[in-house]
């Protein structure tokens, strides 16, 4: 029943997807051609972004790419465009030492990375005017772009493509058509644009690239990324606790990110109790509603914890009150990359 369903969504939506493949495929044709010009700014630009809608790892690698920087004593910023957010416009996020907006004004996202990095952070629609502006009032001298793949108005000096092994080791998958039948913002031969690409196989073993593909990233850096459980942090002492000590407890999983796979699968690998749990759209904005609901379902399931993602706790912490007497923690995690002192000469070398 669920084939025969959509299948006939597939034949419903694939007309729209024609014309949304046509329009991108011009607007990116009038780049090429000079038509549409890129804008410079005063600052490095890095992009990080991906060609499929949610899931691929982004935020892991921003972290990742900004910390670097900071590392080696480059004044670096983040902008966004902040999505899920109520406001409009370019709003400075984080001055480098404290948050200046709420999570609901600024985005999940943003406010979890300017959090953890401790770095200059904002949010602008139109990156150009965003990135001048953080420039201004600021002082960076390179900013990482968080999700800017598809948004060419604004020069970059090294853009970095993401991808999520299992998506690419889905073979003729509906998945992997343009929107609105599949996941991709673009076509596959967007893959031109990028200057590295980092396939991030997650907490999933190192997986062999069709012939397709690479053909597809023929003469590109591509690198292996992955994910690294540091363990999970009490929210209200910020503790770090090992997974091990997690090991047979019944737990109630809240989340709302776009692929859960790999946040479950890490806690089941290390034997945690995920039978109860709470799935959530995208980028979910909780309300006093959910967070009623997640009390109810806590206390009628006997559960010991709520175990969450980063992600979502930045937007669950506004919620301490009401949680007070449930134990939440999140999952933290790293982004680790194979040869990371190649892929990360071939990023200082382009910013410094």
């Amino acid at each position: 029943m669920q084939k025969k369903y959509l299948k006939y969504l597939v034949e419903i939506l694939s007309p729209f997807a024609v014309p949304y493949s046509a329009i991108m495929g011009f607007r990116n044709f009038l780049f090429e051609k000079g038509l549409f010009s890129e804008e410079k700014v005063n600052a490095k630009v890095i992009s990080v972004g991906n060609l499929t809608v949610g899931g691929s790892g982004k935020t892991p690698a921003v972290v990742y790419v900004t910390k670097l920087l900071k590392k080696n004593n480059i004044k670096v910023g983040i902008l966004s465009r902040g999505y899920g957010r109520n406001s409009k416009g370019f709003k400075l996020v984080s001055d480098g030492e404290k948050l200046l907006l709420s999570v609901n004004k600024s985005g999940d996202e943003i406010v979890q990375v300017a959090t953890e990095c401790k770095v200059p952070a904002a949010v602008s629609e139109k990156r150009v005017l965003g990135a001048k502006k953080l420039i201004a009032e600021t002082g960076v001298e390179a900013i990482v772009l968080d999700d800017a793949y598809q948004h060419r108005w604004i020069a970059r000096d090294l853009n970095i493509l993401i991808f999520d092994q299992r998506f690419l080791m889905k073979r003729d998958s509906i998945e992997q058509k343009t929107l609105p039948v599949g996941r991709m913002r673009e076509s596959f031969s967007a893959i031109d644009r990028a200057d590295i690409i980092l396939i991030n196989r997650k907490f999933n073993a190192k997986r062999e690239l069709s012939k397709k593909f690479k053909g597809l990233m023929a003469n590109k850096q591509i690198h292996y990324g992955y994910y690294k459980s540091a363990g999970l942090i009490d929210v209200k002492n910020e503790q770090l606790y090992s997974l091990t000590e997690f090991k047979g407890q019944k737990s109630l999983v809240v989340c709302g990110i776009a692929r859960p796979f790999s946040f479950l699968k890490v806690l089941e690998d290390n034997n945690i109790d995920i039978k109860n749990r709470m799935l959530f759209k995208d980028h979910k904005e909780y309300s006093e509603k959910e967070v009623q609901q997640i009390r109810k379902t806590f206390y009628d399931t006997n559960s010991q914890s709520v175990i969450t993602t980063e992600k979502d706790f930045v937007k669950l912490k506004e919620f301490t009150k009401e949680l007070d007497d449930i134990d939440i923690y999140f999952l933290k995690i790293e982004l680790q990359v194979e040869d990371a002192d190649d892929f990360n000469n071939e990023i200082l070398k382009t910013i410094t």
